[in-house]
């Protein structure tokens, strides 16, 4: 860690990028929401905090340094807040030389497959970061601001490949209203206080059981309000220096000369938009497409060898989503048999002498695909392939985390220490068949219009003209992954819904030729 840290940093000062040597960057950030797990190390993480801490300052960048949700950040590093209600829940600085920080207003949240998006509304977030600046706060970063994609595989642990699309601008970069425009004349009405706020004294009152105003008086005469009314059921009518105010409840009203309302932040008057799609191209041609079936490997074939179940994550080495085990054994007549595949992965496929089995998915958790399948007299193949839908990417101890297939049984048999074979991923992966040197790798066939398991499909299409953000609509299919112009734009998992019964994303942005793999 240390020489990475080193590294990173003396690439800032070699471009003169901090704010001590002309550049743009004010603050700098070692470990963030550390806290969180810091109890799973004992002593080892409060040492730890403070070796970082000391690793930081000791590089003299001339900015400060700071550690995001780590109330006990070693002085001088900052601590600072990440949540929804760092006015409310953030304990403050731990010195009084250091200032308020809240590091990341989360204005939505991480989406998983499975769940709806996360919706906070334009007056939740004004109220959130006017309490913070009437509290003294000195600074507020919108975490996020502009929404994202999670190209390729690059989505944590079953997140979407969308990222923030919630947010005030979002994934495609087209404002979202009214929280744009309601952060923007919040925005302004702060800027309004500026004076009193970087120059004045500041002070409360109380003005009601749930009410209190924070004021803020400047030398030269210079005075702001924030009139808060907490309670979240019923307007209150306040007075304030003998001036009679209406709060509606849960709301701030701002006053940058403590007489005239500029700003309340349940006040939206910005009106609300939607994002409007136009079809510019239909991909309804079966003439139009090929596919490609996704070979199913069996033990005599595979390179990779152990008497053991091997882990997934650390096998692959994120390479791929996908780790195949495959078996071979023998069995003395025909007959019905029940296979039974426990998995801490995300999803498992199951084959048996080529023949698809079934497939079952889960979370966080350990889950058992359960299926009847048919032995045939002599030798018997079973392949599973394991599925990482993004591997987990927090969390304490989190170089021991492992995923895979747990154990594989059938009937009475446990084939657990039998040898197993592998394949790390897919061999469309393997021979890059979704670009243009590696298409001509494997032998593409006209589409059949059937819908089976591990297929490639590939289609060409002329760009669409304008300059207007492209969306791929995929939901009609399955799970997979997409690839335009060879380049991964994100899996996809239609087939997954959320309780409201529709899936959590279909339609996926990219900048062709699109290659499609379906499971």
């Amino acid at each position: 860690m240390q020489k990475w840290v080193r590294k990173v940093v003396n690439m800032m000062k070699s471009e003169k990028l901090y704010a001590s040597q002309g550049g743009p960057i004010i603050l700098s950030q070692i470990e963030n929401e550390y806290q969180r797990i810091e109890s799973a190390f004992n002593g080892k993480g409060s040492r730890y905090v403070q070796w970082a801490a000391g690793l930081a300052v000791g590089l003299q960048t001339g900015v400060p340094w700071i550690m995001c949700s780590q109330q006990d950040a070693p002085d001088p590093v900052i601590n600072t807040c990440n949540g929804f209600e760092c006015g409310v829940k953030f304990e403050g600085p731990n010195s009084p030389n250091k200032p308020s920080l809240w590091t990341e207003n989360w204005t939505s949240f991480v989406q998983r497959y499975g769940e709806e998006p996360f919706i906070r509304s334009a007056a939740d977030i004004a109220f959130h970061v006017a309490l913070f600046v009437a509290k003294n706060g000195t600074y507020v970063n919108y975490y996020m601001y502009h929404g994202g994609t999670n190209f390729g595989r690059t989505a944590a642990a079953n997140v979407i490949t969308s990222y923030y699309d919630q947010a005030p601008l979002d994934e495609y970069g087209l404002i979202r209203q009214p929280l744009w425009g309601h952060l923007k004349e919040l925005h302004a009405a702060i800027k309004l206080c500026k004076v009193p706020l970087l120059a004045g004294s500041y002070e409360t009152s109380s003005l009601g059981h749930l009410q209190i105003a924070y004021v803020f008086k400047g030398k030269s005469g210079k005075c702001a309000a924030f009139l808060v009314n907490n309670d979240n059921t019923s307007n209150a009518r306040v007075r304030f220096q003998n001036i009679s105010f209406e709060l509606p409840s849960m709301s701030i009203s701002i006053l940058p000369d403590c007489k005239n309302v500029a700003f309340n932040t349940a006040k939206v008057s910005t009106q609300y938009n939607t994002r409007s799609r136009t079809v510019k191209y239909k991909f309804d041609s079966m003439e139009r497409w090929e596919e490609f079936n996704e070979p199913i490997p069996i033990f005599s074939n595979t390179l990779l060898k152990a008497n053991a179940l091997l882990d997934h994550m650390s096998t692959t080495k994120d390479t791929s989503d996908y780790l195949w085990y495959t078996v071979s054994f023998q069995h003395e007549s025909d007959a019905e048999a029940e296979l039974s595949v426990v998995s801490n992965a995300h999803v498992v496929h199951a084959f048996v002498n080529g023949a698809y089995k079934g497939y079952a998915h889960g979370g966080k958790h350990n889950f058992a695909l359960e299926n009847p399948i048919e032995l045939k007299n002599g030798t018997n193949h079973i392949t599973l392939l394991s599925v990482m839908v993004g591997f987990p990417n927090s969390g304490a101890y989190l170089e021991r985390k492992t995923a895979g297939i747990r154990s594989v049984r059938i009937q009475n048999r446990y084939l657990n220490n039998y040898q197993w074979g592998y394949q790390i991923g897919l061999l469309g992966e393997n021979l890059s068949i979704f670009t243009d040197n590696g298409r001509n790798k494997v032998e593409w066939s006209r589409f059949q219009g059937r819908h089976s398991r591990l297929i490639w499909y590939k289609t060409v299409f002329d760009a669409p003209g304008g300059n207007d953000p492209l969306a791929l609509n995929l939901g009609s299919m399955g799970k997979g992954e997409v690839w335009v112009n060879g380049k991964s734009i994100g899996r996809y998992w239609v087939s997954i819904h959320t309780p409201q019964q529709r899936p959590s994303q279909t339609c996926f942005l990219f900048s062709g030729t699109i290659y499609l793999d379906l499971f």
